[in-house]
């Protein structure tokens, strides 16, 4: 008996080890001083959306040093418990039992908290960190398509809440009948973007429609579109390094600095090879801040579409029918949430719609990084 207790605990203490290496607890350190020092800058609070998106982080890393710290803790805790429960074999059987037991329990508790602490570490896209924005548009099936749309809006926005996690609707599109053609909401959390991004796809609702008086079953569709909220660009550093002036005279009708002096500008960007001129400034000095501010700002919509364009293509292309559904909402005849793509499942529907779906999103974090089918839930 004691041997498989002692596998079990070199078995979590092996997943622990690998766990830790991904989190760096020594870099999380690090960076919580960091933070820390930068937390209480006097000048924090000027720029309030600086500051909270500081006071997040911090309060994130100190939160994932924190469960890393107690989990190595519990799992000392457990060997020290079953050293306990052998020396009390000898002498006292029905203290060890009881001892036993408790490890029974703590073990169990250990492996469900650290399969929980496991997801983290599979969140290592490029934007996972980022805080989310989703996107929900109806499909086929008409108002019980609106209908299911506003209430996966509901089941998102609920997870949030549930979690701790601030959300904000952005915009919303009502439909004539009932329920939205079409919904914009922004998660701010750590990690939003890798939690959320395995919920895009196509859902799908199985029920008896209440809009229809004939109580006739309806298969309706949504899309759910999940992208990283990336920064906007409100200014462009240009090093000088990165940029040739020359100067030269200002041609064409004018006054008296046109033709006598080095007056016009040329400025040329190395990176891009984007060239503006400007001449229409009597100096050079004029000139030269009116070329800049013209070459900050196409580099400005450079950025921008390749924003957009990158946002495009993490978004993909999600349709809301047949054929390409990820999960489905089964109401009539029988009650069952199932994801198509991991196996999870879960038989109170009511429960999912009202938040309840950290079981899918773990699911579909571990099938994204190994292919890995889940267990059923409840």
């Amino acid at each position: 008996m004691a041997t498989e207790y002692q596998a079990e605990i070199d078995s979590l203490r092996k997943t622990f080890q690998q766990i830790s290496a991904v989190t760096n607890p020594e870099q999380l350190k690090a960076s919580i001083a960091q933070l820390t020092e930068e937390s209480s800058a006097p000048d924090l609070w000027d720029d309030p959306e600086k500051a909270q998106a500081v006071t997040s982080k911090l309060s994130h890393a100190q939160s994932e040093l924190d469960k890393v710290t107690k989990m190595d803790e519990r799992i000392e805790d457990l060997s020290a418990l079953l050293e306990m429960a052998q020396e009390e074999g000898e002498s006292d059987p029905e203290m060890a039992q009881e001892l036993y037991a408790d490890l029974d329990g703590e073990l169990a508790a250990c492996s469900k908290d650290l399969s929980e602490l496991q997801i983290r570490t599979l969140l290592s896209g490029k934007y996972d960190e980022r805080d989310a924005v989703v996107t929900i548009r109806s499909g086929a099936g008409g108002v019980d398509a609106a209908d299911f749309a506003q209430m996966l809006q509901r089941m998102y926005l609920r997870w949030a809440e549930r979690s701790g996690y601030g959300a904000k609707v952005l915009d919303t599109h009502y439909a004539e009948e009932a329920g939205i053609k079409a919904t914009t909401f922004e998660v701010h959390a750590p990690y939003a973007y890798g939690t959320l991004s395995v919920e895009a796809g196509t859902h799908r609702l199985v029920r008896i429609s209440p809009f229809d008086n004939q109580g006739r079953r309806q298969t309706s569709f949504a899309a759910v579109e999940v992208i990283p909220l990336i920064e906007q660009t409100e200014h462009i550093d240009i090093p000088d390094a990165d940029i040739r002036i020359d100067v030269f005279r200002s041609s064409g009708p004018g006054g008296q600095s046109v033709n006598t002096t080095d007056s016009a500008v040329r400025i040329t960007h190395l990176p891009t090879g984007l060239v503006v001129s400007m001449q229409d400034e009597k100096s050079q000095i004029q000139n030269r801040a009116a070329a800049m501010r013209v070459l900050q700002s196409r580099l400005l919509l450079m950025k921008q579409e390749e924003e957009a364009k990158e946002k495009k293509e993490l978004a993909g292309d999600v349709k809301a029918s047949w054929g390409d559904q990820m999960r489905s909402y089964v109401l009539q005849p029988y009650q069952m949430v199932k994801d198509l793509r991991t196996g999870f499942e879960a038989g109170s529907p009511d429960a999912v719609f009202d938040g309840d779906i950290d079981g899918f999103i773990d699911a579909g974090i571990r099938w994204r990084a190994t292919g890995e089918k889940a267990e059923k839930g409840d």
